[in-house]
């Protein structure tokens, strides 16, 4: 299909977005195809994936499907040919995204991305040079559109502020019960880590990390040049049986000369009265700007009986990442802390508004390529003990 043609098929008036969604339940696509799904100017066509999967996989297909009331295609190569489809959201495992999102770009269909967009700096590179050719219009999931970041940018615009100099980011997820991980066995690092799935834990630098990176860059228009790094396990059996990190410290230098340091992981539900610690700290010439994501906030006190996390763990999910599996362990909502300020447009709208308009996004596949080189930097950095530089891809 010449992709030119799949542009101007978006651009239609009055047709609307034909929406394919890739993978399943237990994912981000039961938050992601809920939002394309709410946009009037969307149709969700169905969900497909490669034939070449679990029984397991095939199952979480299948139910996501049956909840969005949609059809479970099954070869993915043939769905990608349907001219219905102009957009295809992919939330598959990391180490799949790539190569789906380099089939999606050649078969002329612009893509909506999970993040990060994939786990190697080769393959990274490789899909941008895709996007480019094919002249897609790609958006990777970030935090952009919270309204913690509207009040950063407007923090960089006040006279007072002077020249940016640095920033910090803390950003801790409370979920999953802590307090299980083995202390006395600390985990090392290693260098060029090729796993990233796992169900029941995630490479938490890697999944929570991308958020302040993607933050910077998209606040700065400049890229990182180097990174210094820790990673450790501190919470989670889970993580420490895997191998994997659940907190992680980064001092990063950028282009323009700010540093910046970020601290992120995953901390326990017991740990914080809402989603986690979400601070950003900005320090200018002029003056420092601290911004809370949950300032303004409503704090509740009633006699209803105090928030505890589920005496069991799904056994699927136990650290509480998915919607679906935390109804399904009858995880209460944590009520303590009602915040104000609202999401003022999904992620998914801003893509739409990007297809209708026909401009790039501002969370391209070019700065998610540049992201999986920090990842890359920064695990080498944690391995090794030392300073990583990041060459310009």
């Amino acid at each position: 299909m010449n992709p030119l043609q799949a542009i101007d098929n978006v651009t239609m008036p009055g047709k609307p977005f034909g929406v394919l969604l890739v993978g399943g339940a237990q994912s981000h696509l039961e938050n992601y195809g809920q939002d394309f799904a709410d946009d009037p100017r969307c149709r969700l066509i169905a969900l497909s994936d490669e034939p070449e999967i679990s029984a397991r996989q095939q199952r979480l297909n299948q139910q996501l499907a049956n909840h969005f009331q949609i059809p479970y295609w099954k070869e993915l190569e043939n769905s990608l040919q349907n001219r219905d489809i102009d957009v295809v959201v992919i939330c598959v495992e990391p180490e799949r995204r790539a190569r789906l999102a380099i089939a999606a770009a050649r078969a002329g269909k612009q893509i909506y991305l999970d993040k990060p967009m994939c786990t190697q700096v080769a393959e990274a590179a490789e899909l941008l040079q895709v996007v480019e050719e094919e002249k897609t219009i790609s958006q990777m999931f970030s935090l952009i559109r919270h309204p913690l970041v509207a009040k950063a940018r407007a923090a960089l615009e006040r006279p007072d502020f002077g020249k940016l100099i640095g920033l910090h980011c803390e950003l801790m997820f409370a979920k999953g019960t802590g307090g299980t991980a083995d202390l006395s066995q600390p985990r090392t690092e290693k260098e060029g880590p090729t796993q990233f799935s796992f169900i029941d834990s995630k490479r938490e630098l890697f999944c929570v990390g991308l958020y302040p990176l993607v933050l910077f860059e998209w606040l700065m228009k400049s890229p990182a040049v180097a990174v210094y790094a820790q990673t450790s396990n501190y919470f989670f059996r889970e993580h420490h049986r895997n191998d994997v990190e659940d907190f992680s410290m980064l001092q990063l230098t950028y282009a323009n000369g700010v540093e910046a340091t970020i601290t992120v992981g995953r901390s326990g539900w017991a740990s914080h009265p809402s989603h986690g610690i979400h601070q950003l700290d900005l320090v200018g010439s002029g003056r420092m700007v601290s911004l809370d994501a949950f300032e303004p906030r409503l704090e509740v006190y009633s006699d209803a009986p105090p928030w505890r996390p589920p005496e069991e763990d799904h056994p699927e999910d136990p650290m509480g990442f998915w919607s679906s599996t935390v109804a399904e362990a009858g995880v209460r909502p944590k009520q303590t802390w009602q915040s104000i300020d609202a999401m003022t447009q999904s992620d998914a709208s801003y893509f739409l508004d990007c297809l209708e308009k026909q401009e790039p996004s501002d969370v391209p596949v070019e700065l998610g390529a540049h992201v999986i080189q920090v990842f890359q930097a920064a695990y080498a950095s944690a391995a090794l003990g030392e300073v990583v530089e990041i060459d310009p891809l």
